[in-house]
C-alpha cells in the first residue's frame, strides 16, 4: 500500500522537478519478467526513483545495505521494495547477508518480478561508465543455474545537470542479455568476466562521456532545445512559479548542502525533502491566503502551484554551463 500510494505521487512530482524524461526506446517498459534491469549509478537514490516511476509493473531495487540500520528502517524500506546489498566497505561480517538478498531476489524472478542493480556498485555524479562490479554477473549466473529464465535489460541514465532543477534524463536501454549469450560451461570465474564484458559493451552505448568541466559537451549532447511560442506563454507563470517558491526551496536546499556537503548525494537528498515538505508548504499558503481573502476559492492554490512550479522548471537552465536563467537560482519546488 504504501508503495502504490508513493509511487503514485513521485510519479507526478518528478515531472515538475524533470523538465524532460527522455526514453530511447519505450517498448522495452512492457518487458515481462523475470527481468533484471542492469543500471550504471550516477546519481543515488534518484536514480532508483525515477526509473521505477516510468515502468508500470513495480520494480524492486537493491541498495547498500548500510542504510538498513535497524528493524523500523528496514521494514520501511522492504515495504518501498528494497532490499539491501553489503559490500567489502560496510563490513566483511556482512558479506554473508548478500546469499539471503540473492534468494529473495530468485523468488521474485520466479514470480516473474522485475529487479534494479546499480552494476557500478557505487554512486559518483559524472558522466562516465565505471568498472563493473561482479555482483550482477553472479545474480543473473545463479538465477540461470536454478532454472530460472532471467533476462537482463541494460540500462543507461544520463542526466544534464547534478544540482539544478529543470535538468533532462535520458533514458537508454540497450539489447536484452540472455543465458545463451553466455557460455554456461566455463568455470565461474571465466562465466563473470565474459557477463560483464556483454553487460559493459552494452552499457558503453547507453551512457554518455562527458570530461569533467566539458560545458560545450553537456550542452551539446543534454540541452533540448525551447520554442520561442513556448518560452511567450510560460515566461509569466515561470516567473511567479520561481518567485513563489524561494521561500521553500531556499532552506531546502541550505539543509540539503549539509547533509550532502561531502558526498555525490545532494540532487537526490534536496528532491526527497522538497517533495514531502512541499504538502506542508502548500498548506502553509492556503492558510495565509484564506486569513487574507476569506474565501474558499483559495483552494485552487493546490493546483495552481505545482502548475506554476512546472513552469519554471520548463524554462529553467538544464545544464551546468552558463545560460540564461529565470533567478540566481532555480527555486522551483
Amino acid at each position: 500500500m504504501l508503495y502504490r500510494f508513493l509511487k503514485i505521487i513521485v510519479s507526478v512530482a518528478i515531472r515538475i522537478f524533470c523538465r524532460r524524461i527522455v526514453i530511447n526506446n519505450s517498448a522495452r517498459l512492457t518487458e515481462p519478467g523475470p527481468l533484471l534491469l542492469a543500471c550504471n549509478h550516477p546519481n543515488s537514490f534518484l536514480d532508483a526513483v525515477i526509473l521505477d516511476t516510468i515502468f508500470k509493473q513495480p520494480v524492486y531495487s537493491l541498495a547498500r545495505g548500510d542504510v538498513f540500520v535497524n528493524k523500523y528502517i528496514s521494514s520501511i524500506l522492504r515495504a518501498l521494495k528494497i532490499l539491501p546489498v553489503y559490500r567489502v566497505s560496510e563490513g566483511v561480517e556482512n558479506l554473508s547477508n548478500n546469499y539471503e538478498t540473492f534468494d529473495e531476489c530468485k523468488d521474485l524472478f520466479r514470480k516473474k518480478g522485475t529487479i534494479l542493480i546499480f552494476s557500478e556498485g557505487r554512486c559518483i555524479n559524472e558522466w562516465h561508465l565505471r568498472p563493473l562490479k561482479k555482483g550482477t554477473a553472479r545474480l543473473a549466473i545463479d538465477s540461470w543455474e536454478n532454472g530460472i529464465p532471467l533476462r537482463i535489460l541494460p540500462v543507461g541514465i544520463n542526466y544534464s545537470s547534478f544540482k539544478l532543477f529543470g535538468k533532462n534524463v535520458f533514458i537508454n536501454f540497450g539489447n536484452i542479455i540472455e543465458q545463451k549469450d553466455v557460455d554456461m560451461h566455463q568455470a565461474d570465474g571465466l562465466r563473470n568476466h565474459q557477463f560483464n564484458n556483454i553487460l559493459r559493451n552494452e552499457l558503453e552505448a547507453l551512457v554518455y562521456e562527458i570530461p569533467k568541466g566539458d560545458t560545450h559537451a553537456q550542452k551539446k549532447l543534454l540541452s533540448l532545445p525551447i520554442s520561442i511560442f513556448k518560452k511567450i506563454i510560460l515566461f509569466i507563470p515561470a516567473v511567479l512559479g520561481a518567485l513563489v517558491h524561494l521561500p521553500h526551496y531556499i532552506p531546502i536546499k541550505l539543509i540539503s548542502k549539509r547533509l550532502a556537503a561531502h558526498n555525490d548525494h545532494f540532487d537526490s537528498v534536496i528532491i526527497a525533502l522538497l517533495l514531502f515538505s512541499y504538502p506542508l508548504y502548500i498548506a502553509g499558503i492556503i492558510a495565509l491566503m484564506y486569513l487574507i481573502l476569506q474565501t474558499a476559492w483559495v483552494l485552487c492554490a493546490i493546483l495552481v502551484l505545482p502548475l506554476l512550479a512546472w513552469a519554471a522548471v520548463q524554462l529553467n537552465q538544464q545544464t551546468d554551463g552558463v545560460h540564461t536563467r529565470l533567478t540566481t537560482d532555480s527555486p522551483a519546488m
